[in-house]
């Protein structure tokens, strides 16, 4: 899996039958450089204009080998260091590089060259996961839920449960049984991570320490919340910049009571989603960024009290790999024609299978 954050390759393994999660293997990473990095943001801005998803203007060409490489390099590295046969290799789900997501125009574009990627490494791959939900009107995202599910369904907490993700905007799959419901909170850490950045020159709050010393200013909470994203039901989403910094009029806060206030936004107005699940979530399991600030997982417990909230390293997942051992999942999933997205979760009229298999 590689995200928004442009970091790097994320790999791990995973033993499943698409349904159940019968193992958890280990996990790799292959960092991108600097030059590398350039080069996506490069493509990024390339693809602003695409209107045909199989064009490759401007550097998003060499853009897609360096990804394929990448990935194949995570793969190789991978299977090396961890002395594992890719005879037990099922299937490799490969995510590749979102560069435009237009879900209104129908229109998503991952870059990468799945046919590609399995002949270099001499196996089956999974690929182009969004296109088939987002060709018939579903937004393609998120994809993850339904792996939220398979991960919580035999977890020992009182359910329903809630997989609540905090990256730069947050998101939350509701696990009650049935198909999964999934939508975005609002803002995640990307205000928190902006206002600090602004301030003090430092790209996060680290560990909450400067929201723990800050006052609240709830009056300034409350106007966010009357925006009407929060009143529309599930499935919804937002971009990274629905909330920005620039846009949401945060009054002039001292540093640490401005990342108090910008901490407790998230956690309210993930609280405030609670009325648009089916049943309020008895249980809430936090991942991404976000379940590493000691300051905001308390702000969510008082928030969403009496229910119990919890990082997903404390019930034994792996919280930064989650991401890449849920496209293993669809991987496998895609391979036995199950759906990966849901009304409730897409938008999508129906459940979607999706992805496409190649082999060498």
């Amino acid at each position: 899996m590689s995200g928004t954050s442009l970091d790097g390759v994320d790999v791990a393994l995973l033993e499943t039958d698409g349904t159940r999660i019968l193992g958890f293997g280990p996990v790799g990473y292959r960092a991108y450089s600097d030059d590398e990095r350039a080069l996506l943001r490069q493509a990024l801005a390339d693809a602003v204009g695409l209107s045909d998803r199989a064009a490759r203007p401007g550097v998003l060409g060499q853009a897609e080998a360096f990804i394929t490489r990448a990935h194949a390099e995570a793969v190789e590295s991978f299977l090396a260091a961890e002395a594992i046969d890719r005879a037990d290799i099922g299937i490799v789900g490969f995510h590749g590089q979102t560069v435009l997501h237009r879900p209104a125009d129908r229109l998503t574009v991952q870059i990468g060259d799945g046919a590609a990627l399995a002949t270099r490494l001499g196996l089956p791959v999974a690929y182009d996961f969004r296109a088939a939900d987002v060709a018939v009107g579903g937004q393609g995202a998120p994809l993850v839920p339904v792996f939220h599910q398979a991960l919580a369904r035999g977890l020992d907490r009182p359910h329903p449960i809630a997989v609540l993700n905090i990256g730069g905007v947050a998101n939350v799959t509701f696990v009650d049984g049935g198909d999964p419901v999934a939508c975005d909170t609002g803002p995640g850490n990307a205000l928190i991570d902006d206002f600090m950045r602004a301030r003090t020159g430092s790209p996060l709050d680290r560990d909450g320490d400067a929201a723990a010393c800050g006052m609240v200013d709830e009056a300034f909470i409350a106007s966010v919340l009357r925006h009407p994203f929060f009143a529309q039901p599930c499935p919804k989403s937002l971009d990274r910049n629905d909330f920005a910094l620039a846009n949401i009029g945060l009054p002039a806060l001292s540093v640490a009571d401005g990342a108090a206030t910008l901490s407790a936004l998230t956690a309210a107005s993930v609280a405030r989603v609670v009325e648009r699940l089916p049943v309020p979530p008895r249980s809430w399991i936090v991942a991404g960024g976000g379940a590493r600030n000691p300051t905001l997982m308390k702000m969510l417990a008082a928030r969403l009290a009496p229910a119990t909230v919890e990082s997903a390293d404390a019930v034994g997942w792996q919280s930064q790999s989650i991401e890449a051992q849920a496209f293993a999942y669809l991987a496998v999933r895609t391979l036995a024609g199950l759906p990966i997205t849901f009304p409730l979760t897409t938008g999508v009229e129906r459940p979607m299978t999706g992805g496409i298999v190649v082999r060498p």
